[in-house]
């Protein structure tokens, strides 16, 4: 569930801005983000509230500091990926940043289980970064007078478990990334893929209620950066985990993201489920973003449903709304009856050989709104 504020963007069947702030009101919602503000330079401490009625550039010509991050409000639910993406600059690595301090936020609430982090003594923050959140840099930043095995304990090292028990906790997480016998390997013994899986590893050890991924694979060659998505899929699969992963990259964050926050310049432009942003973009920007992605690896039958006629056979295949238009395709070649597209027992549409063609072809028709 997410929600933004400038611009206030709600994408075609995405969930309103009000239940998203009821169920972080409720305590659903595992990190929630409220109207989070980043200034770089000099008037950053005398800035005593939010500049809202300025533009990014007009505050830096007056002020010569910088916006990083402009009004940010998001919530993350346990164990969905929640991807962060935009081009360099767009303020999403200093985001990810804010969210455990690493940056110290301007304004603004970072909530994680209703708990406020900007309000944690260091004490309580370092507890944070120790026990309940783990990153996962670009640069692996592996320690390379230091085996594989204890590389992956390390965390657990810095929190003060003991040794017998830290290196049977890395064994585990050893096995779980598929580096069994590379336990008494160096970082430069090890592939670029390897070493990411040994950060993977290492962040997995510390049993983190949120993972954070800081671009980590827009360093590694194709083939290798798509076994490591596939990686995380699997882990999140196996592990259930929070995650929240910033990228530059569109297709890793459809492929990823349970939900996208798309940033620019600082702000959130658009929020909401892959669908959501491919087949209902908020602006020429998001547009340009997804111009070349095939909508129906992407978007489900309830974009391309339209109501039955009296013409229609309804006895064809079923399918819910929910299900992606190349998963029927099919079921859309065997029968020359529409597919009737059901939820709950309930009819909601039909979607005949036409718009499936159509949107395999990418051809819009005049109204793709659900």
């Amino acid at each position: 569930m997410t929600t933004a504020t400038e611009p206030s963007v709600t994408s075609p069947g995405a969930t309103p801005a009000a239940p998203a702030r009821e169920a972080s009101a409720a305590g659903t919602s595992t990190i929630s983000v409220r109207s989070l503000w980043k200034i770089f330079g000099p008037a950053e401490g005398k800035t005593t509230t939010p500049p809202t009625e300025e533009s990014s550039q007009e505050f830096r010509k007056r002020t010569g500091s910088t916006i990083a991050v402009r009004d940010v409000s998001f919530d993350v639910e346990p164990g969905e990926i929640f991807v962060v993406m935009g081009l360099s600059g767009s303020g999403k690595s200093t985001l990810i940043r804010c969210l455990t301090r690493l940056i110290e936020p301007t304004f603004g609430e970072i909530l994680l289980d209703g708990d406020d982090i900007r309000k944690a003594d260091q004490a309580k923050l370092r507890e944070l970064r120790r026990r309940r959140f783990s990153m996962v840099f670009q640069h692996f930043g592996l320690l390379p007078h230091r085996r594989v095995l204890d590389n992956i304990a390390f965390g657990l090292e810095i929190r003060g478990d003991s040794k017998a028990d830290r290196l049977a906790v890395a064994r585990r997480m050893l096995t779980l990334v598929g580096l069994e016998g590379h336990a008494n390997s160096y970082p430069d013994q090890l592939s670029g893929g390897q070493q990411q899986r040994v950060g993977l590893a290492r962040a997995l050890a510390v049993d983190p209620e949120v993972m954070l991924f800081d671009e980590p694979f827009s360093a590694l060659d194709p083939l290798i950066r798509r076994d490591m998505q596939n990686e995380v899929l699997r882990l999140h699969n196996e592990v259930g985990k929070t995650m929240i992963f910033i990228t530059h990259d569109l297709a890793e964050a459809l492929k990823l993201g349970d939900h996208i926050l798309i940033m620019r310049d600082g702000r959130v432009v658009q929020s909401g489920r892959p669908e959501d942003l491919v087949g209902a973009p908020a602006d020429g920007y998001v547009e340009d973003f997804v111009r070349e992605v095939p909508k129906s690896r992407v978007l489900t039958l309830r974009w391309i449903a339209r109501p039955p006629t009296p013409e229609d056979d309804l006895t064809g295949p079923t399918f819910p709304s929910t299900a992606v238009i190349r998963t029927v395709v099919h079921a859309a070649v065997a029968s020359d009856k529409p597919i009737r597209v059901v939820d709950d027992g309930a009819l909601v549409g039909v979607v005949d050989r036409v718009q499936i063609l159509n949107a395999i072809a990418g051809v819009e028709g005049e109204d793709t709104t659900p």
